[in-house]
């Protein structure tokens, strides 16, 4: 059990990154008032908390509704994480993982940041999104499935930590080495998207 928390823990963080988050963070609350840094990140954080636990609680009602299966799904969110992971490596970027370059002209009038861009997409983007209902999907009892989103809601604790701390990671890190641990992260999240989609296959063809 503790492997596999551990595991999930590890996914959300890899499919969060909130190491990348931090230069954008960053650059969309510079010159911002003091403490309108550590608002913005307070209210993205808890706003994304917020997504998350509605869509952990309706997406699988949506689901069935919708006529979907899990294994089409595990399929559809494995390729959809495989897109998100070749951005990553190439360090590319695209609407599954940042904001368009009109989104960003938008985010730079706007004093309030944190639901765009950064509570959608950039922090429970459909990477996010459908990595929590492929996890919650497989979730076997009620247990286990408030395990697996209290494992999401620790990735967004750790990246609220990260956002508060952006000043000094920045001065640590740079933009060079958050594209350093991306890349590495995205070599990871291929491997696990390539899984889901065996995975799917696998149920579907049973």
């Amino acid at each position: 059990m503790i492997e596999h928390l551990i595991k999930t823990f590890i996914v959300f963080f890899v499919v969060i990154e909130p190491v990348s988050l931090v230069p954008i963070f960053g650059a969309l609350t510079r010159g911002g008032e003091p403490g309108y840094r550590t608002r913005m990140a307070w209210k993205s954080v808890a706003i994304s908390a917020g997504i998350f636990i509605v869509f952990a609680l309706l997406g699988d009602v949506l689901l069935r509704l919708l006529g979907i299966s899990v294994a089409a799904f595990k399929i559809a969110g494995g390729l959809l994480l495989f897109l998100l992971a070749v951005d990553m490596v190439l360090a590319r970027e695209s609407g599954l993982r940042s904001t368009t370059v009109r989104e960003q002209e938008e985010a730079k009038y706007r004093e309030d940041i944190s639901v765009f861009p950064m509570a959608f997409p950039l922090i429970t983007g459909p990477g996010a999104l459908a990595t929590l209902l492929l996890l919650t999907a497989d979730a076997g009892d009620a247990l286990e499935f408030a395990l697996v989103l209290g494992m999401g809601l620790l990735a967004l604790a750790v990246t609220l930590v990260f956002l508060l701390s952006t000043r000094p990671l920045m001065r640590v890190m740079g933009v060079t080495g958050g594209s350093v641990v991306s890349r590495l992260l995205g070599v990871v999240l291929s491997a696990l998207a390539v899984q889901y989609v065996v995975n799917g296959i696998s149920e579907a063809m049973r």
